[in-house]
């Protein structure tokens, strides 16, 4: 009891001392600073969470909006594929039907890198594929690295073209082989592969040049396109248009099911006007020699041969070549891959001659009854020009002179022409100039003008200059393709043709067929009596006993031409020309020219014929021109079949 009162008396005492209100104060205020501290705590935890909630809200904005279609593709791509499915390209035929190409099964293999992530599994799958295609690992690796900027489910071809065995041990391993799959395609074949070659063409390997160019917008890397003759020219035609197929894989690649598919559209047939039997001819006559022969028809422009030789193995270019093969292709010194017919320009030579007649005739300098006396020379400036025969031709004429190709006649002509009325009668028949032909890297050739000598040389023309011009030498270049053309105008009667190759178009789906027009280039402001003139003459250089072709002459029906010589290095004034040209060097000999065509009546065909380095016209090319005209006209004159025809032996066989 004691105790508690003292308690209860220092209770009491405290109390007397601190007011009752301000121990509630106290307390009241304790409280207070508590709460705004928790306060304070719980906002920031309550920003806390709201902004980590807000970043994993942003994230799943971007997941689902900005990057939900990149990740439905790569989800659907997990299950779901589009693989293209390539147009068969179309066919090329001759005139006659006769396919000159075709499309063959190519298996390429395959690999989608997204199937095989892991770095080990990728180099034992490219080990067991070298093994099984004999292609070595360091290749298959150089072909990975070189597509590494495709996006992982885009297809890269590791092997194209491989064989049949190597499809079946790579179809029997495939559980072993994710990501690897077979496609099936179809490959351009050459059914005569080296049998018109710079005229079909062949196909090669888009460059990463091309794919840069508006031609080729919408090709793919890897895609195989022309690379010469109509294949390139006519690419937009003979490709067609892919298709695709959606197809479903497994967790490996491999396909399950095909769920839809979009066929290609095949590409267009074309048909050339070529006749496969006179180009076959035409290469017969070439073999083992470089030149180019060149037949058309004079009534319609319509190529019918268009041969260049050497020649080359299509077939090379679809199998593939190694940077070794390609790199002595291309650096042979005898060009295979040139199409002379329309790349290579020569001096025409005596081809040149008639064309300068013309202008002589319908110019008034002479006329059918001029005569000029040659000596076997022209005298200039103190200087003897020569003509080809060293005794001279007598007194000539405009037909003699053709007949026989007197240098001295056309000396003095186109000296009084001059070189600028020569080479507007020259370029009035297409020589010169861009024939249109439907065939890449055609070449234009130069007649020259006193302009364009200044402009290209830099000096003033000579007039010394006219005479070399006057017989197809000097500057001027011509090919093979336009002396063709430029022939069948002066004996249709003055219609020079833009030549035409393709015949039709022919659409594989529904057999649309388009016809390609003949187009004319110009109509030629020439007398007809001028033109009979001219086409007498020529007449007479194979049928008459001096003639410089007398040589080629048939009993069963009438040829007409031109022989032509093309020096390829200068003589000496005062060098016999036979004499020189038995001591030259293959490569330094003279080209020899022939233009022909026949009946000569009523010309159904033009032939050209270049040999480079052949010697004379009437040696070197007048007989492989026989030989085509021959094959031609067999159809209209059967005695002709199976027999050589009756030649008659000239006098001189070294005529120009």
């Amino acid at each position: 009891m004691w105790r508690l009162g003292m308690n209860h008396a220092k209770r009491t005492n405290d109390s007397s001392k601190t007011p009752p209100d301000a121990h509630g104060l106290q307390l009241i205020a304790w409280e207070g600073n508590e709460r705004a501290v928790f306060e304070r705590q719980f906002r920031l935890v309550v920003l806390f969470a709201l902004a980590v909630f807000l970043v994993y809200l942003l994230q799943l904005w971007y997941l689902q909006v900005v990057k939900g279609s990149y990740y439905r593709n790569r989800s659907e791509n997990n299950r779901i594929r589009t693989e293209t499915i390539q147009s068969p390209r179309g066919i090329v035929f001759d005139r006659y039907g006769v396919p000159l190409v075709e499309n063959r099964p190519a298996f390429h293999l395959m690999l989608v890198r997204e199937d095989v992530k892991d770095p080990e599994t990728l180099h034992n799958v490219l080990e067991t594929l070298s093994v099984l295609s004999g292609k070595g690992l360091a290749e298959l690796e150089a072909v990975l690295e070189a597509n590494k900027s495709k996006r992982g489910f885009e297809p890269i071809r590791l092997i194209a073209d491989i064989d049949r065995d190597t499809v079946a041990k790579v179809e029997a391993r495939r559980l072993r082989l994710p990501g690897v799959y077979v496609e099936v395609v179809p490959r351009r074949g050459y059914k005569f592969s080296g049998t018109a070659a710079h005229l079909v063409g062949y196909l090669g390997e888009i460059s990463e040049e091309e794919l840069k160019k508006e031609a080729y917008r919408g090709y793919q890397p890897g895609e195989f396109v022309g690379k010469g003759g109509v294949e390139k020219s006519l690419e937009t035609f003979l490709r067609g248009k892919s298709g695709w197929r959606q197809v479903e894989v497994d967790a490996l690649g491999r396909h399950i099911r095909s769920l839809q598919e979009n066929l290609p559209i095949p590409g267009r047939d074309v048909w050339l006007t070529i006749d496969l039997d006179l180009q076959r001819t035409a290469e017969e006559c070439l073999e083992g020699k470089k030149g180019s022969i060149v037949a058309v028809d004079p009534n319609s422009g319509e190529i019918l041969a268009l041969a260049s030789s050497p020649t080359f193995d299509q077939e090379r270019f679809v199998r593939g070549m190694t940077p070794e093969e390609w790199k002595k292709l291309i650096s042979d010194s005898s060009h295979p891959l040139l199409n002379r017919a329309v790349s290579s320009a020569y001096p025409p030579g005596s081809i040149y001659k008639p064309f300068v007649a013309v202008a002589a005739l319908e110019q008034g300098v002479v006329d059918p009854t001029s005569v000029v006396f040659c000596p076997g020379y022209y005298l200039f400036a103190g200087r003897r020009y020569r003509c080809w025969k060293d005794t001279g031709h007598g007194s000539v004429d405009a037909h003699r002179a053709i007949v026989e190709s007197c240098d001295v006649y056309f000396y003095t002509v186109g000296m009084k022409l001059g070189v600028d009325t020569i080479a507007a009668y020259a370029k009035m028949f297409g020589l010169g100039e861009l024939s249109g032909i439907e065939l890449p890297s055609e070449r234009a050739g130069i007649i020259p003008t006193r302009d364009w000598k200044l402009k290209a040389v830099g000096i003033p023309w000579q007039k010394g200059e006219t005479l070399s011009i006057s017989i197809g030498q000097g500057f001027d270049q011509v090919t093979p393709l336009q002396a063709a053309m430029a022939y069948a105008a002066l004996v249709n009667g003055g219609t020079l043709w833009t030549p035409k190759l393709v015949k039709r178009l022919e659409a594989a789906d529904d057999g649309e067929r388009d016809l390609v027009k003949a187009k004319v280039r110009r109509r030629l402001a020439v007398r007809k009596d001028t033109l009979e003139i001219v086409k007498k003459g020529l007449v007479g250089v194979v049928n008459e006993a001096r003639g410089t072709a007398h040589g080629i002459a048939l009993r069963e029906v009438a040829l007409a031409g031109k022989t032509g010589t093309a020096q390829v290095v200068k003589m000496g004034e005062n060098v016999n020309r036979k004499v020189h040209q038995r001591a030259l060097p293959e490569h330094l000999k003279d080209h020899a020219w022939f233009v022909g065509y026949g009946p000569a009546e009523r010309p159904e065909i033009v032939v050209a014929v270049i040999v480079e380095h052949g010697g004379h016209g009437s040696s070197g090319a007048a007989p492989l021109a026989q030989k085509v005209l021959r094959r031609y006209l067999q159809k209209t004159y059967p005695e002709l079949r199976g027999r050589e025809g009756a030649q008659v032996q000239t006098v001189d066989e070294d005529r120009d």
